[in-house]
C-alpha cells in the first residue's frame, strides 16, 4: 500500500470516527499534506462513495445513509431470508386499504412481490416505487422531500408533514437493528423521525427484520418492541426475543 492510499484510508477513518469533520480538522490531522492535495483526496473519496463532501468539510457515509450500508449492497445479501420475509408479509396485506411501505432492501423485496390489487400505497423508497410501478391497480404515492442517493429514499420535514396528513391501515417498516435495551434503531435522525411518523399514523405496524439484525444497536431509536404489532422474520429469531414478543403480545411470523 503506497503512502497516498494510506493517507486516504486514514482520512476515511478520521471521518468515520467523528461522523462530521471540518476541512480545518482534516488539515490539522495531516499537517504535512498540502491543502490542494487534501481537497483532491476528499473529491476522489467522495466520488468513490467512501465519504460525503459537504460545505466546509465531510461526513461519514454511515451518517448520511442512516442505514447499515448502501442499498445496492444490502439488496444482494440474505436474499433467501428477504424472500421468505416478503412472502410472509404478503399474507398480511389488506386490499382496498391505505398502507405505508418503508424504504430498504427487504421492503423492496415486498414491493417486488406485491399483488396487483387495489391499495393506496405511500412509500419513501425509490426502489419500492419502481417495483410497484409494474402494477396497474394500486395507486402509488411518493412523498416530497430530500433525496438520499445512497439509500435511494426520500426523507426530511416535507416527507414527514405529508405523512402526518394520511391515516394508514398498515405500515410495513424496515429497521437497521434491534437491541433489547434500545429497541428498533437506525443510523439517521431524519429517518427515525419519518418512521416514527408512519407508526403514529398507522393502525397496525409490521416490522420486517431478518435475524442478523438482532443484538445490534444503531444511533437513533425508532420505537420499542411494545409499539409494534407484528414482527415478520426468517424463522431464526432467538428464544429470548420470542419470549419477549409473547410477553408483550407482539405476533411473530
Amino acid at each position: 500500500m503506497d503512502s497516498m492510499e494510506m493517507r486516504r484510508n486514514a482520512i476515511v477513518e478520521l471521518i468515520n470516527k467523528n461522523e462530521t469533520v471540518s476541512f480545518s480538522q482534516i488539515k490539522d490531522a495531516f499537517p504535512q499534506v498540502s491543502e490542494m492535495t487534501l481537497r483532491t483526496d476528499l473529491k476522489l473519496l467522495d466520488n468513490a462513495k467512501r465519504i460525503v463532501r459537504i460545505h466546509g468539510g465531510a461526513k461519514s457515509v454511515q451518517m448520511v445513509i442512516g442505514t447499515d450500508d448502501y442499498l445496492s449492497k444490502r439488496s444482494v445479501r440474505n436474499i433467501s431470508e428477504k424472500q421468505m420475509i416478503a412472502q410472509k408479509a404478503l399474507s398480511l396485506l389488506l386490499p382496498d386499504t391505505t398502507i405505508f411501505v418503508d424504504s430498504g432492501s427487504t421492503t423492496t423485496m415486498l414491493a417486488h412481490q406485491f399483488p396487483d390489487q387495489m391499495n393506496l400505497i405511500y412509500t419513501t423508497g425509490l426502489s419500492c416505487a419502481t417495483e410497484l410501478a409494474n402494477l396497474s391497480r394500486p395507486t402509488v404515492m411518493l412523498p416530497g422531500g430530500l433525496l438520499n442517493r445512497y439509500s435511494q429514499s426520500v426523507y426530511g420535514i416535507s416527507a414527514v408533514k405529508e405523512l402526518e396528513r394520511v391515516n394508514f391501515k398498515q405500515t410495513f417498516l424496515g429497521v437497521t437493528s434491534y437491541d433489547s435495551s434500545a429497541g428498533f434503531t437506525c443510523g439517521s435522525y431524519d429517518e427515525a423521525v419519518l418512521k416514527q411518523t408512519a407508526i403514529r399514523q398507522s393502525e397496525q405496524t409490521i416490522v420486517l427484520m431478518d435475524s442478523s439484525k438482532l443484538g445490534e444497536k444503531s444511533t437513533f431509536c425508532i420505537c420499542g418492541l411494545a409499539e409494534v404489532d407484528i414482527v415478520v422474520s426468517d424463522g431464526k429469531l432467538p428464544e429470548a426475543f420470542l419470549e419477549e414478543c409473547h410477553r408483550l403480545k407482539v405476533e411473530v411470523l
